[in-house]
């Protein structure tokens, strides 16, 4: 009998290597897509992840054995107090991307921005107004810059988080139009996102700290009079190449990881916190005092955590044109 290769499947996924941590506790977005928009809209937002329920929904996916009937659905709510446009920026294209031209900041800044950064003392609004708009022509976007404010909501933070949304929609000459409207004013989620949408969401996981390569990787356990070690793989590699090959499950950190989960669909948009909050309150988080949103579905990341929301990069095929009918949604105390 000729030799007999062995074959052990591949432990865990090579997908997000390195597995290190994030370097905050919120995500960053890289990349915003392009609607097909008449007029200017601001294509993403913020809130703060509060905990998960459960409802039932008429489903409207044609096609689908259950169309037509009451189905049952996890879901997740977010409380998203309306975000503050304390600025905006404009950016030029040249031929290794974008760059900033100018920024253009609100007259009278809150204390909440000051505490995160250091606003220039002689900023004039209106010469940055001027030069903006005698560069219209060479202005490629506009970034509008959002201030979370977390002490509208159930989280107890001293500071906020700003983050910059690009404005899709129209022309350059309606988009710096729209962005002077706005400036200085509180803008809430319902003039950004309607229910039935898809959206994305872009966060950071739930931390789990150093672990070894049977939790971080799945490792099968060895046998329990096993040399050396247990919990852990039998051999490091071969004999060449003379290093441990970063396919190798070794242990490490696990968890607080950005990541981003595309097409979650708004269920409900809502303003009374009282409606979606259980009796005693979401465990972890408290009582909903804002606006809020109930996405379909599971969001990565603890309570309190800062969940941000962009316009959807890749559509599902299939988009209903009427939002979905919630029939029912429980408000018992969750874990």
């Amino acid at each position: 009998m000729g030799h007999r290769k062995k074959h052990a499947p591949k432990r865990g996924s090579l997908a997000y290597l390195p597995r290190g941590r994030a370097k905050r506790h919120f995500g960053r977005i890289r990349y915003w897509p392009e609607i097909e928009a008449d007029s200017p809209t601001l294509l993403g937002f913020a809130g703060y992840k509060a905990g998960m329920t459960y409802a039932y929904i008429v489903s409207d996916h044609r096609g689908s054995p259950t169309f037509g009937q009451e189905v049952f659905t996890p879901v997740s709510i977010v409380e998203t107090p309306p975000m503050l446009v304390c600025g905006f920026r404009a950016y030029t294209r040249g031929i290794d991307g974008l760059k900033s031209l100018t920024e253009v900041w609100m007259k009278k800044p809150p204390k909440d921005l000051k505490k995160i950064l250091t606003l220039p003392e002689k900023f004039d609004v209106e010469t940055g107004l001027n030069k903006i708009e005698g560069s219209l022509g060479e202005i490629s976007e506009f970034k509008a810059i959002l201030l979370a404010q977390p002490g509208q909501a159930g989280v107890k933070q001293k500071k906020g988080v700003i983050m910059e949304v690009k404005v899709d929609g129209g022309k350059i000459d309606d988009q710096f139009k729209y962005l002077k409207e706005v400036l200085g004013k509180k803008i809430p989620v319902s003039k950004i996102f309607k229910e039935g949408q898809f959206v994305d969401v872009i966060t950071v996981t739930k931390g789990k700290g150093i672990q070894g390569p049977v939790k971080r990787w799945g490792v099968k356990i060895r046998q329990k009079k096993s040399r050396k070690t247990v919990r852990g793989v039998a051999c490091l590699g071969p004999w060449t190449p003379h290093y441990v090959m970063y396919t190798v499950p070794r242990a490490g950190q696990m968890g607080f990881h950005q990541r981003t989960e595309k097409n979650k669909r708004i269920l409900k948009i809502g303003s009374e916190g009282g409606e979606v909050t259980p009796k005693g309150g979401f465990e972890h988080y408290g009582v909903i005092k804002s606006d809020y949103i109930i996405l379909s579905g599971s969001v990565p990341g603890p309570a309190k955590r800062l969940i941000k929301l962009r316009y959807q990069v890749r559509p599902p095929s299939h988009v209903p044109e009427k939002p979905p009918e919630v029939t029912y949604l429980s408000s018992s105390p969750t874990k």
